[in-house]
């Protein structure tokens, strides 16, 4: 039988992009904590090096109230994901192996006069550009995913990435380090439908003295690293139903990932890992990032209101495929244009569609921020495990995966 497959990655919290994702997104946080209508923009940059590691902030930041103390939110954020051993990757704890060097001024005058205005009606985008929101069914027949609506293979990498950090933090990994990565590669059949998972890769840095445990044997250390990953981490997090007989994993690739990696073995940077943070590459991509920025940036908050939109139609039964496509000019309030595609699946067609969703969400980036209360601090738990297809908590994160009923009936009737 013909099969096709896709992959989508995920990396862990740790991983030195990550890190800055959410350096950045913890700015974010401590700014709308202290004015609601900060206007944020950082960006974050970490490099380990032998004799001392650095972490650069660059943006612009402006608010009402006192300056938080950027260079204490960056070395809490990256002490929080585990960076607090030099011989690692970074301890950003201190000071004499970490230097944090903070280059933000206020937000331009030209921004500032498109944006900050008093009603929905006049508050205009913070910046041109266009966003995708995606959503199909794939996670519904699996019980442990279901309400997710989202991309299979997506689905299941961010979950993997997620399991790494707890088997860490929970010390049932003792060895484990926070930098990691995981993929995961799904099979469809002739028909389309998911067959199952064809192949799982995890990657994850470890202590450097964990092949003393084996005399020394780079082998036998392996067979214990994946040996536990196997135990711990995949065939408890992926669906048993779902990992197809004679399944491929493989395990730190290279046959070794061991200390020092994170910010050491690579730079990090804000905003570089996109695709990891949306739909896995199955659903499009406008090429903005999210972290670092306040909601007025529609780079995140048209991204998020396109997401949510796209869910419900899904949730409605209108679609199981389906695609948002929203597009700003800066200083205008409405978007220049929405595209909708259900890729054959609909219901009904794209045209009708795409009245429906507009007749039944209001894409203004303040009704955004107002429909979503996107105007508190709740990005920096978005930083790493993906910013889609994750439950939202009772403490306001995701709002944009909530399922509103009221939306759905207007949807089905409008």
């Amino acid at each position: 039988m013909a099969q096709r497959v896709f992959s989508s990655e995920s990396v862990t919290c740790g991983h030195p992009d990550k890190v800055c994702d959410a350096i950045s997104d913890a700015i974010v946080d401590a700014c709308l904590a202290i004015d609601k209508h900060a206007r944020v923009a950082v960006e974050t940059c970490i490099k380990g090096m032998p004799e001392k590691s650095v972490i650069v902030l660059a943006g612009e930041v402006s608010l009402k109230g006192e300056t938080p103390d950027y260079a204490a939110i960056a070395r809490q954020a990256a002490a929080e994901i585990g960076y607090t051993s030099h011989d690692i990757g970074m301890d950003a704890t201190d000071p004499s192996l970490c230097d944090v060097l903070v280059y933000v001024t206020t937000q331009s005058a030209f921004i500032d006069q498109g944006v900050n205005r008093d009603s929905i009606e006049s508050q205009g985008a913070g910046d041109q550009g266009l966003m995708f929101g995606y959503a199909c069914d794939e996670t519904e027949a699996y019980s442990e995913l279901e309400g997710r609506f989202f991309p299979l293979a997506a689905a299941l990498s961010q979950r993997l990435s997620r399991k790494l950090r707890t088997v860490r933090e929970e010390n049932i990994l003792p060895w484990a380090r926070p930098d990691g990565k995981t993929q995961v590669t799904v099979a469809y059949d002739e028909n389309g439908a998911i067959s199952g998972v064809d192949t799982v890769v995890v990657a994850i840095q470890h202590d450097k003295r964990l092949k003393d445990q084996f005399d020394g044997s780079v082998e036998s250390e392996l067979a214990h690293v994946r040996e536990t990953i196997t135990k711990h981490v995949v065939e408890t997090t992926i669906p048993k139903e779902l990992l197809l007989p004679g399944y491929k994993l493989i395990v730190n690739g290279t046959g070794r990932f061991a200390d020092p990696g994170g910010p050491y073995a690579d730079a990090g940077l804000t905003g570089r890992k996109i695709i990891v943070d949306t739909y896995g590459g199955l659903g499009r991509h406008g090429g903005g990032a999210f972290s670092g920025k306040d909601p007025s940036k529609v780079d995140r908050s048209a991204a998020y209101a396109a997401r949510w939109a796209a869910k419900h139609v899904v949730a409605a039964g209108l679609a199981t495929k389906f695609e948002i496509q929203l597009a700003y000019v800066i200083g205008v309030a409405e978007p220049v244009s929405l595209m909708v595609d259900s890729f054959g699946t609909g219901s009904v067609s794209n045209e009708e569609l795409a009245r429906r969703v507009e007749a039944t969400f209001d894409f203004r980036p303040a009704a955004i921020a107002r429909d979503l209360d996107l105007l508190q601090p709740i990005y920096k738990e978005t930083s790493s495990g993906g910013h889609f297809g994750r439950p939202p908590t009772n403490e306001g994160h995701f709002p944009w995966e909530r399922i509103d009923s009221e939306r759905i009936e207007k949807l089905l009737h409008s």
